[in-house]
């Protein structure tokens, strides 16, 4: 039987930050544009499907010619758990054997990483994922340490155990075992076996407000540049 993937591209009406943030232009596009186009070009979906509570996304859905569900108003407040949104898309998807939420508050996400994060999790037989930023820096807990000692001298940064912070541009689940564990505990994102999935840094920077959208559009426009990643040095410094 085939393994029916469904990408879930979320998009909320009512964002407090930044109004109407998914129809913001980035770069000339809309920035529900980035995660549509990503999850088209990774080929892994069977359906790829936005899921807002207005129905001016269903006209975004109808330009890129994917699919749209409005789910119910309820659902749409700032107060509403994105366990609850999950539970509510999974139930209306009864065929959808895992579920993608594919996060369009993350522009540079790239079609291969998604590609890949979705092999990840099926090669590993998950049942949940989120993706992460591995950071191999000193970090505190309420002013404890978590990956160093305070009794001893300062650690290299490259000696450090890294840390992960999410960054949600990915999450996925196996729908039946999320649906088993909801029913148990009124939450799911972390049932059955769960694992995180490293991105580079620049595919987790997120856009929660003005200053992310523009700072993300600069990379953008400046990653066209094919001496992108190229480095500069000071006349100083002369190479051997």
């Amino acid at each position: 039987m085939k393994k029916k993937i469904y990408a879930m591209i979320p998009a909320r009406k009512g964002s407090v930050r930044l109004k109407m943030k998914n129809l913001a232009l980035l770069d000339n596009k809309p920035l529900i544009y980035y995660a549509i186009n990503a999850a088209k070009k990774s080929k892994q979906f069977d359906k790829i499907i936005i899921n807002s509570d207005h129905k001016i996304f269903n006209k975004i859905a109808n330009r890129y010619k994917i699919d749209f569900y409005l789910r119910p108003k309820s659902f749409g407040r700032s107060s509403t758990k994105s366990d609850d949104v999950v539970y509510d898309f999974i139930k209306k998807n009864p065929d959808a054997k895992f579920v993608v939420w594919v996060n369009p508050i993350a522009p540079l996400l790239s079609s291969d990483y998604l590609s890949k994060t979705i092999k990840f999790f099926i090669k590993k037989k998950l049942d949940s994922l989120i993706t992460v930023e591995k950071k191999q820096v000193h970090s505190t807990y309420k002013k404890k340490p978590i990956n160093f000692s305070l009794k001893e001298k300062f650690s290299k940064t490259q000696n450090l155990i890294p840390v992960s912070i999410f960054s949600y541009a990915v999450m996925m689940w196996k729908s039946s075992t999320f649906l088993k564990v909801y029913k148990k505990k009124r939450s799911g994102f972390f049932c059955g076996k769960f694992s995180e999935y490293p991105l580079e840094k620049e595919m987790s920077f997120i856009v929660k407000n003005r200053k992310d959208l523009r700072l993300i559009e600069n990379i953008i426009k400046i990653k066209k540049n094919k001496n992108f990643y190229k480095v500069k040095y000071d006349s100083l410094y002369k190479k051997k």
